[in-house]
C-alpha cells in the first residue's frame, strides 16, 4: 500500500528510479518475446515440413515392406531387421537467443550400406534393401520431427514466461511503485502548501508586532 511508504524526497527519488528501471525492463522483455515468437513460428513451419516429409516417408517404407514381405515372408523380413541393430547418434548445439538456450539437435547420417545393416549381398533381395532404406529415410524424418518439436517446447515455454513476466511489471509492479510516487508527491506537496501557510502566519504575526511596537 502506498501509504506504507514514508514520504520522503529520498523516497520518491527512489521510485522514480524504480518506475524507469521497470518500464525500460518491460520495453526489453516485449522486444525479447516477439523474437521469441518470430523464431517459433520460423520452426513451425520447418515443423511442417518436416511432418510432411515423414508421412511421405512413411507411406512409401510401408509399400516397400508390403512387397517384401509378400516375396520374401515375414520370417525372412524379421531376420534381416534382427540383422545389426545400432545406436543413432545426434549432435546438439545451443543457439541463444535473447538470453534462451535453445538447443538445436543436427542429425547424423543414418543411411547405412548393405554391410553395415549386416546383410549379405548374396542372398539378400533387392526388397529387402529398399525397405531397409526406406525405413532409415522413416528414422531420419522421425528425428528431425523431434528435432523441432524440442525446440517448439523450448520456446513456447519461455514466451509464456516471458509474458508473465511482462504482465506481472505492467499489472502489478509498475501500477504499485506509481501509485507510491503519487502517494509521495501528493504528502509533500500538501507539506510544501502547510510549511507556506506556516511562513505566511509567522510572517503576519512579525508584521503585527512592528505595527504594535
Amino acid at each position: 500500500m502506498p501509504e506504507a511508504v514514508s514520504p520522503t524526497r529520498m523516497n520518491l527519488l527512489q521510485r522514480k528510479q524504480q518506475a524507469k528501471v521497470a518500464v525500460q525492463g518491460v520495453d526489453l522483455l516485449k522486444r525479447k518475446r516477439d523474437a521469441l515468437v518470430a523464431d517459433f513460428f520460423n520452426i513451425v513451419r520447418q515443423s511442417l515440413v518436416a511432418r510432411e516429409r515423414l508421412t511421405k516417408a512413411c507411406e512409401e517404407a510401408y509399400v516397400m515392406l508390403a512387397l517384401a514381405k509378400a516375396w520374401e515372408g515375414r520370417e525372412a523380413l524379421e531376420a534381416a531387421a534382427m540383422a545389426d541393430r545400432r545406436e543413432v547418434l545426434v549432435d546438439i548445439d545451443i543457439r541463444n537467443v535473447w538470453g534462451t538456450k535453445i538447443p538445436e539437435v543436427s542429425v547424423k547420417e543414418v543411411r547405412r550400406s548393405l554391410l553395415e545393416r549386416g546383410h549379405n549381398p548374396t542372398t539378400t533381395s533387392v526388397r529387402t534393401v529398399e525397405s531397409a532404406a526406406n525405413f532409415e529415410e522413416v528414422l531420419r524424418a522421425i528425428l528431425e520431427v523431434a528435432a523441432t518439436e524440442i525446440k517448439l517446447k523450448k520456446i513456447g515455454q519461455e514466451i509464456k514466461k516471458t509474458t508473465r513476466r511482462v504482465n506481472a511489471l505492467e499489472q502489478v509492479v509498475i501500477p504499485r511503485i506509481m501509485g507510491e510516487i503519487r502517494f509521495i508527491t501528493a504528502v509533500l506537496e500538501q507539506r510544501a502548501r502547510e510549511d507556506v501557510f506556516r511562513l505566511k502566519r509567522i510572517k503576519a504575526k512579525l508584521l503585527a508586532r512592528k505595527r504594535t511596537a
